[in-house]
């Protein structure tokens, strides 16, 4: 250490100490990124679970209608419902059955915003109140009705689902008309704490 107290001490050990903090620093970001780096093939949990939603349109039944529009359908909106607002309150069940016990709640709501084809946004979050889990979903996303299977962000949660992050795969499992369908939601988290 003298030596470095020297005539040029001073400079140089103001020269290296920050060289070597910031050695040890990427040392470490390193380690930690290492220790959390997500494997999408490996998610720490996952849920498959079906989503119904029964659209209420003037003169059915009140009782049964899981969701409304708030938004009148204008000409704008053509043939794909373009600017259409629905709110929901949906059930979500562990089978297709719409009439099997939830496990969950899906409340949010979507919106038409193509004009050329159905194509909707969406976000909602998955209320669970059950045996099997308690807590919630955050999911939001880009719902491309015309693809198969379109990938939705899980953005967060809480309860047993705290903080979770990873990607719900929506299928379009069910359709009759513009009054009912179901999704099959296939979530995978990556971020489980």
């Amino acid at each position: 250490m003298s030596n470095l107290v020297g005539k040029k001490g001073p400079f140089s050990l103001i020269l290296v100490l920050p060289f070597l903090l910031m050695v040890l620093s990427f040392s470490q970001h390193t380690w930690a990124a290492e220790k959390f780096a997500m494997k999408p093939s490996d998610p720490c949990k996952r849920l498959v679970l079906f989503y119904h939603d029964i659209l209420y349109q003037e003169g059915d039944d009140l009782a049964n209608a899981t969701s409304a529009s708030a938004t009148n359908h204008t000409k704008l909106g053509g043939d794909f419902q373009f600017g259409r607002l629905v709110i929901f309150d949906d059930p979500v069940t562990l089978d297709r059955n719409l009439h099997s016990t939830p496990v969950a709640r899906a409340q949010g709501f979507y919106f038409y915003d193509k004009k050329t084809d159905y194509n909707a946004w969406m976000t909602y979050t998955l209320v669970f109140n059950s045996t099997h889990y308690k807590g919630t979903l955050n999911i939001m996303g880009a719902d491309l009705m015309g693809v198969k299977t379109r990938d939705l962000s899980v953005v967060g949660g809480t309860g047993d689902f705290f903080m979770a992050r990873g990607i719900a795969t929506i299928m379009t499992d069910a359709v009759e008309g513009i009054k009912y369908f179901r999704l099959k939601m296939d979530i995978k988290l990556y971020e489980c704490y």
